[in-house]
């Protein structure tokens, strides 16, 4: 055995890092209430590791976020999705905060950016760089609100470290921010892998989802495994912090084989480039089938992940006949609660023989190369490397249906469907748009490019598309007031906006012939306008609302109220 370890040193990668110091005691808290987590750094989510913290606001909007240092705004952002309404705060440690979802910015941060929306007549203002004397604060000063913007979010603050010169995201823990944590992390599956075609594992060629037992305080065994050739593990684990039922993420996770570590990994950083390889750290095609993540304890060839701290050959183990091994993985939280699993494998030589089907179509894809296939009016085209592997794809199109694939797969990029709709007229052309019908019931808008006769789009998922025709005018209510109503007690207009079909693309609202900036709310379908922002003049009041869908479909709406300052 000794043997072995030796030559497999000779023969792999490994790597030896030590953490960064980083300073705990520059940051207060963002939030002046007890810290709560509804997401922690790091955590698995899809198609990139989450970023920051999620703290948890009472369920409430409007809580005070404070500047945890002094330093400046170096950035501030208004979107419908994301992270909504977001400051950057940039301070003299190296080091740039993040706040997100906020509901509002604090007192002359607010004036600043709502000029700006006015100026480009946009509720959404892109991003705002800021130089270092223009908007400088103080640790512990006022600068937004919590709130629940960009997208259909709950009510919390998302909250961020960055190191300002190289854009790599930390993990706030490592900045002395304490929460209590006293719970082990939670084991829910383990998988063996067979990676090779002659590899064996108790004679069968298929991953085998392992039973085990607890043997007390955190620590898991299996029965015995029987293999042959190199194998590899995936566990689905989670962590629990101490008041809050969220399943979070964990901060290591590392395996040892008889004693020896041959794989670890810390959610201590990474960059926004790394993020979507999480696709290759977890089983992707177990997540697309049953939306369980199970993660592998071995590198996969194609990852371009910094997160390890150690790997020999990768984290694969190859099992040799007659040896015994006990592989133990411990999954840990960053507060030192460790969870391991032990797992013994006997090395047996197995004489069974299985047969595989050669998976194979006319739509051979060479990871390397470039690939375009057309079928019945449908195109679909391939960048080089856009997937880690070669494949053979599925590639169908029935009754203007494309069905590409399946979802089972990740890509690292995205690629080109197109659609001949040189059979339509211009009416129709004018009206159709691209979609994906994966969901039966509920068909997605695509973002669809017209070229003369070529619908296109880029996608990273695969499934069904089809062309679809939007004929409804979006739709628009007036919520807390009646057309010709005196709402002096009022101190904002409500309006809601709807598309049942292609999907709201712009809206724009004036009073009194002037553009006015209404905030949207994408949970409630609703466009908000607060008086304050403008001082009226006369009694009465002429609001117009114009609405715009994906394609091109319209409605407007007028209504007439009256209101005195």
């Amino acid at each position: 055995m000794r043997f072995i370890i030796i030559l497999a040193l000779l023969f792999s990668t490994s790597l030896f890092f030590g953490q960064k110091k980083y300073p705990t005691k520059d940051f207060r808290n963002p939030l002046d209430i007890k810290t709560i987590l509804a997401g922690t750094f790091g955590e698995l989510r899809t198609n990139h590791f989450h970023a920051g913290l999620d703290i948890k606001t009472q369920q409430k909007e409007g809580l005070k976020v404070y500047a945890v240092a002094d330093g400046y705004i170096s950035r501030i952002k208004v979107a419908l999705w994301g992270y909504g309404k977001v400051i950057y705060i940039t301070h003299p440690n190296g080091y740039t905060t993040v706040y997100a979802h906020l509901s509002k910015f604090g007192n002359g941060i607010e004036e600043y950016v709502k000029s700006i929306q006015y100026k480009k007549e946009s509720y959404e203002t892109g991003n705002i760089f800021l130089k270092p004397n223009q908007l400088s604060v103080k640790k512990g000063q006022i600068i937004a609100y919590s709130g629940s913007t960009g997208g259909f979010v709950s009510p919390h603050l998302h909250y961020e470290i960055r190191d300002t010169k190289t854009e790599k995201i930390i993990n706030p823990f490592l900045f002395g921010i304490k929460v209590k944590d006293t719970i082990a992390p939670k084991l829910k599956g383990l998988f063996v892998y067979p990676l090779t075609d002659s590899t064996r594992i108790n004679k069968s060629i298929k991953k085998s989802l392992l039973s085990f037992k607890s043997i007390g305080n955190n620590i898991y065994t299996t029965n015995r495994i029987n293999a042959k050739g190199p194998i590899g593990f995936g566990v689905n684990v989670y962590d629990q912090l101490n008041g809050a039922y969220n399943k979070n993420g964990i901060y290591s996770l590392e395996m040892t084989v008889n004693g020896h570590k041959v794989y670890h990994h810390v959610l201590e950083t990474f960059s926004f480039s790394e993020s979507k390889y999480i696709n290759l750290l977890i089983d992707y095609e177990n997540y697309a089938r049953f939306k369980n993540k199970f993660q592998k304890t071995f590198k996969e060839k194609s990852s371009k992940l910094k997160i390890y701290k150690s790997l020999l050959n990768n984290g694969i183990i190859n099992i040799k006949n007659g040896f015994n091994y006990t592989v133990e993985i411990i999954a840990s939280d960053f507060s030192g609660n460790k969870t391991k699993v032990r797992i013994p494998v006997k090395g047996v030589e197995s004489n069974a023989v299985f047969r595989q089907a050669k998976d194979t179509t006319n739509y051979k894809i060479t990871a390397a190369k470039f690939h375009k296939f057309e079928q019945n009016g449908v195109s679909i085209a391939f960048p080089k490397n856009t997937f880690y592997n070669d494949v053979y794809l599925d590639f169908n199109v029935e009754n203007n249906i494309a069905e590409i694939h399946n979802s089972r797969i990740p890509l690292d990029k995205s690629y080109t469907l197109t659609f001949d709709v040189s059979m339509y007229t211009e009416d129709e052309k004018n009206q159709m748009y691209i979609a994906n019908i994966n969901n039966k019931k509920y068909p997605s808008y695509q973002n669809t490019r017209k070229k003369g006769n070529k619908f296109y789009t880029t996608t990273k998922t695969f499934g069904k598309y089809t062309l679809l025709s939007d004929k409804q005018n979006p739709t628009i209510k007036l919520i807390n007031f009646k057309n010709g109503q005196w709402i002096t007690n009022q101190n904002k207009i409500i309006i809601k906006i709807d598309d049942k079909t292609s999907g709201i693309k712009s809206y724009t609202a004036t009073l009194d012939g002037e553009w006015i900036l209404m905030e949207y709310n994408l949970k409630k379908k609703q466009i908000v306008y607060h008086f304050k922002d403008k001082k009226l003049v006369g009694a009465k009041h002429q609001l117009e609302i114009v609405v715009e869908d994906n394609v091109g479909n319209t409605n407007t709406l007028n209504a007439t109220f009256y209101k005195k300052e």
